[in-house]
């Protein structure tokens, strides 16, 4: 599956779960670490776990590794590295002290913006 592929997949499971203001922005330019950060907010400390699990299970399911899980026990914000993918799924608090999207947003190219 291609980053696009990984991408389009996370996009879908997040659209599914109900996950609130969703946006993937493209990194490429900016880090190698990945080509993608996708930022989503969940309602609640058990919301954001269960996204974070849905996205899990669906990459298992599609024979995508799952490289690294960070933050899940508080679900105050869950990290998790797809490889050319990173998604954060944050609580609105912590989304909105630590302000990630601008930082990565600058020079960056929104790939998705969802609401």
């Amino acid at each position: 599956m291609t980053d696009n592929g990984i991408l389009d997949l996370a996009m879908a499971v997040l659209d599914d779960m109900k996950a609130i203001d969703v946006h993937a922005i493209d990194v490429r330019e900016l880090t190698s670490i990945s080509d993608h950060m996708i930022f989503c907010t969940g309602t609640s400390n058990r919301h954001a776990r269960s996204i974070v699990d849905r996205v899990v299970e669906r990459m298992k399911e599609e024979s995508m590794p799952v490289l690294g899980i960070e933050g899940y026990e508080s679900g105050q914000w869950v990290l998790i590295d797809l490889g050319d993918a990173i998604l954060h799924v944050m609580l609105s608090d912590v989304r909105e002290f630590y302000k990630l999207e601008d930082l990565w947003s600058i020079g960056a190219d929104f790939s998705i913006n969802e609401n």
